[in-house]
């Protein structure tokens, strides 16, 4: 029987819908991160200096000088701290807009582009309502909106890159995959690791298909394992007195125990975060989750309890591998000759959306999006940027959390306490509750010889000018 015009065009609607689905839902995405972060900056609840310290270092990229980072110490070098030149990405639209809400933008734009090849990846394997579900379900997850939450970290390049890597795999497509995931020797010195699973796995894959491309990712894993040893051993130690500062995290441990079983609890808890809500525990079928093993393992080796938690933007990398490792495992297990695995499967899709959207809906970031509070600005706030606005552009200032990412488009800033000698000629800090004492007294401790005047208060904050 012939296919009516109305029927056709029908269809050919459908289609295009269908097409289009990925990019909506990241462009809903993005402007979901974007406002989630951009709004925590207008209420000054930054909680870590870290968005100051790449705001600096970005700044000096797109001023084209050495990337000096002062708020790590007087004249110190990023690239001595953690091996990120990626972030040099973003100078030229910082040059634009010389401001930390570029670095939050430009991390929501990454983010959000990392659940196009998720939702793309998915819907091939398993349909178009299905793909869009785990698409979705990543979008919303846990990982995606910690990281999303806490300040601008360069794990945001890598997510896409691991996500488009994943995506590529999951075609066939090796030397695609492996193109896509040499980038990140670029955002992280650790990465270089996860770079030889991704490879790994690539090569066990393409073994029997292409035996020239599973040569060619063996390569690259021992390649990536090189540059890792490399970026750690001499590459860092050039730009740092002192070498790799974070060796000493590695071992040891806090909560009841030391080395690998220190913070037993709280790691399992994180395993059962990062598998459990998230995929089910079918990710556990699929090869592509070994790609995950080498975050999860430095982070389990360390003594630093901040690193096993499901806080802050650790586990953000973790999150397309889980997802693309269940839409994998998702396909085969589909074909299960077993009833009870094809219908978990059958239904997994839409039990991870719904936990996705429970968690976002009660406990995670995205939920204050629904508070009217989330979109105002604190009267607080307007009086410590009108407190701040009385610096000069240019000057030394030593600061705190909250003022520095004030500061740091227009000053030379410093960590209070961390100037090493410099002397600022401002210093603004958190006197509320009285807790530094007299504040002309405490600046003058940091800095013997020198003599400062109390120039205003707002908010608990206090101004410093030096006049000797």
């Amino acid at each position: 029987m012939p296919i009516s015009g109305s029927t056709r065009g029908a269809g050919d609607r459908a289609g295009r819908a269908a097409r289009r689905a990925p990019y909506a839902l990241t462009a809903a995405l993005f402007l979901a991160y974007a406002v989630l972060s951009v709004t925590r900056y207008r209420r000054m609840e930054e909680a870590s200096w870290d968005l100051g310290i790449f705001e600096q270092a970005v700044r000096a990229y797109a001023w084209l000088q050495p990337p000096v980072v002062d708020l790590k110490g007087p004249g110190s070098h990023v690239l001595g701290d953690h091996f990120s030149p990626v972030i040099a990405l973003i100078a030229p639209l910082y040059r634009l807009f010389p401001s930390p809400v570029t670095l939050l933008v430009v991390q929501a734009a990454l983010m959000a582009l990392s659940a196009l090849p998720v939702t793309r990846a998915s819907a091939k394997l398993l349909g178009q309502a299905r793909g869009l579900a785990l698409g979705a379900a990543y979008g919303l997850s846990w990982g995606i909106q910690r990281a999303v939450d806490f300040d601008f970290h360069e794990i945001c390049f890598a997510v896409p890159l691991l996500a488009f890597a994943l995506e590529a795999l999951l075609a066939r497509r090796w030397r695609a995959a492996l193109g896509w995931g040499l980038p990140l020797l670029l955002v992280k010195e650790d990465l270089g690791v996860t770079l030889a699973a991704l490879a790994l796995v690539t090569a066990w894959r393409a073994r029997r298909a292409d035996p020239r491309a599973a040569r060619l990712a063996a390569a690259v894993a021992a390649a990536g394992v090189a540059a890792a040893v490399l970026v750690f051993t001499v590459v860092i130690p050039a730009f740092a007195a002192d070498g790799y500062a974070y060796w000493e995290k590695l071992g040891g441990g806090a909560d009841g125990g030391g080395g690998p079983l220190g913070g037993l609890g709280t790691k399992l808890t994180t395993l059962g975060w990062v598998l459990l809500p998230t995929s089910g525990l079918l990710a556990l079928r699929s090869p592509l989750l070994l790609v995950a093993g080498p975050t999860l393992g430095w982070r389990f080796l360390s003594g630093d309890p901040h690193y096993w938690s499901t806080d802050f933007h650790y586990s953000a990398v973790l999150m397309p591998v889980v997802a693309l490792a269940l839409a994998d495992a998702l396909d085969t297990a589909r074909r299960s000759p077993r009833p009870r695995v094809r219908a978990y499967a059958h239904h997994l899709p839409a039990a991870v959306l719904a936990a996705a959207l429970a968690l976002s809906a009660t406990s995670l970031p995205l939920a204050r999006l629904g508070e009217r509070s989330t979109y105002e600005k604190p009267a607080r706030v307007t009086a410590v940027e009108r407190l701040l606005a009385q610096i000069p552009d240019g000057v030394r200032v030593e600061t705190v959390y909250g003022p520095l990412t004030r500061l740091t488009s227009r000053c030379q800033v410093y960590w209070i306490g961390g100037t090493e000698g410099v002397r600022p000629a401002f210093l603004v800090f958190d006197n509320s509750g009285d807790r530094a004492g007299d504040p002309v007294a405490y600046a003058e401790r940091l800095h013997p010889g020198s003599r400062f005047v109390l120039t205003g208060e707002a908010g608990g904050y206090v101004l410093l000018q030096r006049v000797l």
